[in-house]
């Protein structure tokens, strides 16, 4: 056989190139950037060799540099298939497949029902490629382009190989088919804070048996069709826990906090001391269902737990023991090891060395003698699972009959904290040494860092996408919607090396959108949900293109919907759209109106020009939008607070939104502000303020009833 000559590399091509910036570019890291005042900016070689390094690709000299230009040339060559293959169904897909130059392949498709289909070989030449001595050849195949869409297999037979090589191939629709079915009519909900929101049966934080019983108000006396609530997802395991539902540490399973501990089963069949000792911790935390000042969610989580570990003893009929048993299976191992983390949090402080050596993974000797150790703490955190997947299942149940066409939508939070349950089961899926968060903008002068690890975009197709895919599974199992939360981390995620000195110093990472949003379209379709992704920030005009051609809704705020010449008038927002006068980030409207934000920004200490220019740039956008709402006809000028936050809900309804989101905050009159961006617990009370009206008296689930719901019919 005759040697071809080998094809030119990419580092044949790179002379006087800078080596770094070559590397940063083949592995989606942006060198440079446009920030929100659309000034170009060069990011810095040490972030980059940083953010390189947590992809595990060595910049630390030029000859490193030229070594991992080489490998990264040659890596596809160096495997039979592809890490995985994402497509949509119908679209043309070809899929390479390297194998020993001239040996003959056959491609075949497992389908998740299990029947085979064969890819056909096209007639595509490409040169072959030494590969350590020997000649490596391509054949190109074409998929089948009437595949289902799902979950498949690509099987690639390679003449004298001792066995087939395979990778997980994803076909997924080419919209998101519950979007079709909102075209009829314009559909509101409100947007709740589920922790702030109690009844006097709550035990001092809202929860799942409140959501039930919102639902069912909002949907029956206000006609309101969904619900969205804060992120649901898991905390520590014991107190003391994060107030923060969007640091979590993971995003797959749910925060037990949430149980409403006399709605188990089990609970009624306590011996009648063990009964009464839950009533009377009940009892007491009936208490501070009042209380107007904090949340203590570290109290409520302690007495429950106690009762928790009650009911959790108390036997079970053969029908729930067969129910429970079906749950851990249909969770899987994806369960056993976030319980198994749990088990340990409970016996290992944060600081325990262990937790670096013998306990680095669910994998480890270590760790499996424990698992049998800890058997029924694994068991009894299992259980939680399921009570609380339970408990959600009956807040879905409830929203339908009560007329809300979508129920409950969940909300899914960027990322995970550092040295939690993901971090620690999930092990290289998430990258090490960098942190989520986004540069400076006009709103968060100093940039955010959110203190999460990212997913590793080479990691997530290797693993053919199976953690994303089941962390999504679980959030939609009892969601009619789902809110992702900046959204634009399916395009692009700004990493902050974890030693950089602000989050200026982090940049771009690219990730494959067409993946992670064909599968997030997938699972929502299967799940029958619609989705809404957040889009607000710096993005490139092409992200609100490519959400709207697959279905995803996105969101508009009337404060930030503003251009050149000032605001824009809501008849030409989006249709394909979530849109509402105010978000979680921003004080209540009105608090918003009274210049709260900008109170409590200059008291922090978050203000990057003079206080008195921040209120007069303030003032002049926030006058400018009542302006707006004046020329519709819907405010006079004599117009009360009350009469201006109901005003500007009656103008987003002259949006072809889709959708549109009431803040609960603004149906009671509430004025605080539930979390300030770039501060922490020492600064101020994020994620901890209960629901109170503008008098500052406690608002429980009953009283909303007697709430205006600002959407008139």
């Amino acid at each position: 056989m005759t040697r071809r000559p080998r094809a030119a590399s990419t580092i044949d091509r790179v002379t006087d190139i800078d080596r770094l910036r070559t590397l940063a570019d083949l592995h989606g890291v942006a060198t440079s950037y446009e920030g929100w005042d659309k000034t170009r900016r060069d990011v810095a070689e040490s972030t980059l060799r940083a953010v390189l390094g947590a992809l595990d690709v060595d910049a630390s000299t030029d000859a490193a540099a030229d070594a991992a230009i080489a490998a990264h040339d040659e890596a596809p060559w160096r495997r039979t298939l592809p890490p995985s293959v994402v497509t949509v169904a119908g679209a043309d897909r070809d899929v390479p497949v390297h194998v020993p130059h001239g040996a003959s392949v056959t491609l075949s498709v497992e389908t998740e029902s299990g029947a085979r289909r064969e890819a056909q070989q096209r007639d595509v030449w490409v040169d072959p490629r030494d590969v350590d001595g020997a000649l490596v050849g391509r054949a190109t195949f074409a998929l089948p382009t009437d595949l289902e869409p799902g979950w498949h297999t690509l099987v690639a037979e390679v003449d004298g190989a001792d066995a087939p090589s395979s990778c997980t191939l994803v076909v997924t629709p080419p919209v998101l088919s519950t979007t079709a079915a909102l075209s009829d009519r314009q559909r509101w909900g409100v947007l709740a804070q589920l922790y702030s929101v109690r009844s006097p049966r709550s035990w001092g934080i809202g929860d799942f048996a409140d959501l039930a019983d919102m639902a069912s108000i909002l949907g029956e006396d206000h006609g309101a069709d969904y619900v969205l609530v804060n992120p649901l997802h898991a905390a520590a395991p014991r107190p003391p826990i994060e107030a923060s539902p969007y640091l979590p540490t993971t995003r797959r399973f749910v925060n037990p906090l949430y149980i409403r501990v006399e709605n188990i089963q089990e609970t009624a069949m306590l011996p009648r001391d063990k009964y009464a000792r839950i009533r009377d911790a009940a009892r007491r935390l009936h208490r501070a269902n009042t209380r107007t000042d904090t949340i203590d969610r570290d109290k409520s989580f302690r007495a429950k737990l106690r009762a928790l570990e009650a009911v959790f003893l108390v036997p079970r009929s053969p029908a729930r023991e067969a129910a429970f048993a079906a749950f851990r299976r249909e969770e899987g191992e994806g369960l056993y090891n976030f319980a198994t983390w749990c088990a340990l949090t409970e016996k290992l402080s944060p600081s325990d060395e262990r937790w670096r050596t013998k306990a680095a993974g669910p994998r480890t000797p270590w760790v499996e003698r424990q698992q049998v150790k800890l058997a029924h703490r694994i068991d009894f955190h299992c259980w939680l699972q399921w009570i609380c997947d339970e408990q959600l299942a009956d807040a879905q149940a409830a929203a339908h009959p009560a007329g809300m066409d979508i129920g409950v939508v969940h909300d899914l939070a960027v990322g995970v904290a550092r040295g939690g349950a993901d971090a620690w089961s999930l092990g290289s899926a998430l990258a090490e040494g960098v942190t989520v968060g986004a540069p400076p903008d006009d709103f968060n002068q100093q940039g955010q860092q959110w203190n999460q690890p990212p997913w590793r975009p080479d990691r997530l197709a290797e693993l053919g996408y199976a953690p994303y895919r089941d962390m999504l599974r679980t959030v939609l199992k009892h969601a009619g919607g789902l809110r992702v939360d900046h959204i634009l981390g399916l395009f692009r995620l700004w990493w902050i090396p974890t030693d950089a000195a602000s989050p200026a110093e982090g940049t771009y990472v690219t990730y494959d959108h067409e993946a992670l949003i064909g599968i997030l379209v997938l699972e929502a379709d299967r799940a029958g949900a619609v989705v809404v992704g957040e889009d607000l920030g710096v993005f490139e005009p092409v992200v609100q293109e490519y959400l709207a051609s697959r279905g995803v809704l996105g969101t508009s705020i009337l404060w930030f919907e503003r251009d050149d010449d000032g605001p824009i008038d809501p008849a030409e927002y989006r249709e394909l759209c979530l849109t509402s006068v105010t978000t979680h980030d921003l004080p209540p409207t009105a608090g918003y109106l009274a210049g709260e934000h900008i109170d409590l920004r200059a008291r922090l200490g978050l203000l990057e020009r003079d206080v008195d220019s921040e209120r007069e740039q303030d003032e002049a956008q926030r006058e400018s939008v009542l302006d707006l709402a004046r020329r519709h006809g819907l405010l006079p000028d004599d117009a009360s607070t009350t009469d201006t936050v109901a005003a500007l809900h009656r103008l987003i309804q002259r949006s072809p939104s889709l959708l549109l989101g009431v803040a609960l905050v603004d149906m009671v009159g509430e004025h605080r502000i539930q979390n300030q961006p770039g501060t922490d617990e020492t600064q101020y009370q994020n994620w901890r303020i209960p629901l109170a009206d503008s008098a500052g008296r406690a608002v429980s689930v009953e009283d909303l009833r007697r709430v205006p719901s600002l959407i008139e019919d």
